[in-house]
Parts: structure tokens; C-alpha cells; sequence
């Protein structure tokens, strides 16, 4: 039962997927960072039919491009782009690791945070427009999934900058032994599922996703002494960006 629990509150934290409500207590989130990765997967899933669906109809580059990407913030709710904009006014504020910490608690978006999150956007939206091969948008679905995996691979192994608010809490009663390996094996599982799609554009495309990776661990370190909530939801817009713009190559030099 403890594990079904899991299982929702996961998806009622990090989607907007519909799903039973009940009372929180600690031991139902015990395994709660063993199914993040589902909700990558559901993104996934979703980006791969709308393309099915838009080369039956044969939708345009636009509207095909734009609702794509548009995809992970209906399941997510924007939930990770809240954390990406709070750290980029953190990140942008140049001052001492204490204030910064005071930034990415302040419920207000500051100039900062607005420009990076257009800019993200322009990024993230130009790459996608270029995966048109079909294996390479299997990989970079897959890549959804990895980005979660990664997520919370860090949530339960880096270290954690605040000993409050809610990824602490998530990281405090998390059964660590249980969800590392669980994370791991769901990594590996990921990884072997990008290769076979393609073994050289899944090896770019994982690699660009660990740079983004060892990226967040030093730069949570120098900045703020450690990964936030906010931090969190910052790493999974990088690094599926980082994966959306390596595919993107690879599919233009094809």
C-alpha cells in the first residue's frame, strides 16, 4: 500500500495527471522519488503520439513544433519551470550563497527570470523543430524519462543546501538505499532504450544529458552550497534542453 502511495503522490506533485487525494504521512513517501521517471515517461509518450498524429494529418511545422513543446508544460503544470526561473534570479543576483538561498524562497520573478525563461524557450523550441527522424524523437521521448532519473538520482545523493522545505523533506524520508537503486536501474534501462534506437545519436544525446548533469552538481555547489526544490526543477529543463539541442544537430547533419 505504501508504495501505491508512492506512486500518487509522485504524480500528484510533479503532473497535472488526475489522481486519488488522501492525507500525506512520511512513510507514503518512502518510495515517492521511484516513480518521478513516470512522469517522463507519460511526456514521452504524449510527444511521441502528437508527432504520430500530425504526420496522419499532416499538421504544420508551427503548430506541430509549438504544441510539442507545449506538451511537458500541460503534464507538468510548469512545476520545474517555476524552479528554473527561481534560480536563474538567484543565479543572476551576484550576491553572497545566503542571499541567494533568500531569492529562490521569494515567491516574486525578477527581470532575470523572465529573459532566461524566453530565451530557454526560443532554445528549446528551435532545436525541436529540427528532430524530424524518427529515432531521434524516440530518444529524445526517452529523454524525459532520463531527466527525471537524473533528478532524483541527485535529490537522494548531492548535497542538500536548506534542511527545510519540500525536497528535504522528500530526501529525509526517502528509503535512500531503495531509490538509488531503483533510479539507477530505471537509468540504465533508459540508456540501453536510446541506444537501440541508435547507437551513435543515443551516445551524443546521453552524454549531453550527464555534461548537463556533472553542470548542475558544480554549479549548485558553488552557488548556493548544495541542491534546492527550485534547483531541481532548474536541472530538468537543462538537461532536456541539452538533450533537444544535441538531437537537433545530430538530425541536421544527417
Amino acid at each position: 500500500m505504501h508504495i501505491l502511495k508512492s506512486l500518487i503522490i509522485a504524480f500528484s506533485i510533479y503532473s497535472k495527471i488526475p489522481v486519488p487525494q488522501f492525507e500525506w504521512k512520511e512513510e507514503d513517501m518512502k518510495y515517492m522519488l521511484c516513480f518521478f521517471p513516470g512522469i517522463g515517461a507519460v511526456i514521452g509518450g504524449c510527444v511521441y503520439f502528437w508527432n504520430y498524429l500530425c504526420g496522419i494529418f499532416d499538421v504544420g511545422v508551427i503548430c506541430h513544433t509549438l504544441i510539442g513543446a507545449a506538451i511537458p508544460l500541460i503534464i507538468t503544470g510548469g512545476f520545474h519551470v517555476d524552479g528554473f526561473m527561481d534560480t536563474m534570479d538567484a543565479f543572476h543576483s551576484y550576491q553572497p550563497k545566503e542571499k541567494k538561498l533568500e531569492i529562490l524562497k521569494d515567491a516574486h520573478i525578477g527581470a532575470f527570470a523572465a529573459i532566461m525563461l524566453v530565451l530557454y524557450e526560443m532554445v528549446y523550441i528551435g532545436a525541436f523543430s529540427e528532430v524530424t527522424d524518427k529515432n531521434l524523437l524516440k530518444i529524445v521521448c526517452g529523454g524525459f524519462f532520463l531527466a527525471r532519473c537524473l533528478s532524483g538520482i541527485s535529490v537522494v545523493s548531492f548535497s542538500i543546501a536548506k534542511k527545510e522545505g519540500m525536497l528535504y523533506l522528500f530526501a529525509s524520508s526517502s528509503q535512500k538505499a531503495i531509490v538509488k537503486w531503483s533510479l539507477y536501474l530505471q537509468t540504465i534501462a533508459c540508456v540501453c532504450f536510446m541506444l537501440w534506437q541508435s547507437l551513435y545519436a543515443g551516445i551524443i544525446v546521453i552524454v549531453a544529458a550527464f555534461i548537463a548533469f556533472a553542470y548542475y552538481y558544480y554549479r549548485t555547489k558553488k552557488e548556493f552550497g548544495g541542491i534546492t526544490g527550485d534547483t531541481a526543477g532548474y536541472f530538468v529543463l537543462i538537461c532536456e534542453a541539452s538533450m533537444m539541442i544535441a538531437a537537433a544537430i545530430i538530425n541536421m547533419a544527417m
